[in-house]
């Protein structure tokens, strides 16, 4: 059966790990949230699951604990991170401020990342936009996981999408977040953990041999065929070779090191007009959504991001279930750290 353990002490479990691995109070503590965010909607895939896979980054030099992350303002409404290889989740955290603030300026603002690794749940960067009432875009490239349409084995990264559209107090944000990918290499990994069948079609061996057994699936397919894999090589242009950080090239080269990069972009509704009337729309068309026509057997519509708000509500109560076998991974981590375990 699978533990639960409330969100705050969850959050201290994991910023306490970072810390035990080198990474300091300010960047473990950016970090952590994001993993609990994730698991709260339900992306365990991106979430608590992730923490030991860090771990074994910093203690391999893929991660580094302690980078010199820079920050190149080129115009007032842009700007680019160098992350120094830093963690996904304390590199972007740190470009969404900068992000904000100069949205808030120039009503537009693209700041963006190279040379971090795994940016981690795309979707909780564009939220934290969000939530300040502001729309937040985010697109990551790495290392080619997924095949290109019509290629065999590993081509192109999975690469994410994320946009965060404010609503009225009345409303989550609509939050759209999503792999070009049938399915996540994090997915995989929690289907191989659960033991369960993937999805007829989502992945292939690394031959190109489609299969449903997780035990075997090496390689992504694309989502929508050619639409997926040229979604991710088009983030591949306006991330790595945007920022002179280029993937693809030098890792079908054989340079074959773990590195992403990632592009935000921010828009503050009031430059473009009312606030409250923004949001006000927005609310309008959420529920002009919900009260469309339903195929039978739907019992509702939803917009994105509803779903998983959903599950972090009753996750916020109930506690975030964690799997036997991470749970074990998890304290395994926590002994060899010297980390006091929270209360299950």
């Amino acid at each position: 059966m699978p533990v639960t353990v409330a969100p705050a002490p969850f959050e201290r479990f994991i910023r306490d790990i970072f810390v035990a691995v080198g990474v300091s109070e300010a960047d473990a503590a950016a970090a952590a949230p994001s993993f609990v965010w994730a698991s709260l909607r339900g992306v365990d895939s991106h979430g608590v699951t992730r923490v030991p896979r860090y771990v074994e980054m910093f203690a391999n030099g893929v991660a580094n604990p302690t980078p010199h992350i820079t920050v190149d303002d080129t115009r007032p409404g842009v700007a680019v991170v160098d992350a120094d290889f830093a963690p996904g989740p304390v590199a972007l955290t740190r470009a969404v401020g900068i992000a904000v603030d100069k949205a808030r300026t120039q009503g537009v603002a693209v700041v963006s990342v190279r040379n971090t690794v795994h940016t981690g749940a795309i979707g909780y960067y564009a939220s934290l936009i969000a939530d300040q009432g502001l729309v937040g875009i985010g697109i990551a490239a790495g290392s080619p996981m997924m095949s290109y349409e019509g290629s065999v084995g590993a081509s192109v990264a999975t690469s994410p999408l994320a946009i965060a559209v404010p609503a009225s107090t009345d409303h989550p944000p609509v939050l759209l977040d999503m792999a070009s990918s049938l399915i996540a290499m994090g997915k995989i990994a929690e289907y191989r953990r659960k033991g369960l069948p993937l999805p007829e079609g989502a992945a292939t061996t690394a031959d190109g041999t489609p299969t449903t057994d997780p035990e075997l699936a090496k390689v992504p397919t694309p989502l929508g065929g050619p639409k997926g894999s040229g979604l991710s090589l088009m983030f591949e242009l306006l991330t790595s070779v945007l920022v002179t950080a280029p993937i693809l090239t030098p890792y079908h080269a054989g340079q074959k090191k773990h590195r992403q990069n990632a592009t935000l972009i921010v828009i503050d509704p009031a430059a473009f007009g009312d606030v409250a009337q923004f949001a006000a729309n927005v609310d309008a068309t959420v529920e002009t959504i919900h009260d469309l026509p339903k195929a039978e057997g739907v019992d509702q519509l939803y917009v994105p991001g509803e779903r998983s708000a959903a599950t972090a509500a009753r996750r916020a109560d109930a506690g975030i279930p964690v799997g036997d076998k991470l749970w074990t991974e998890l304290v395994e981590v926590a002994g060899t750290l010297g980390v006091t375990v929270p209360e299950v």
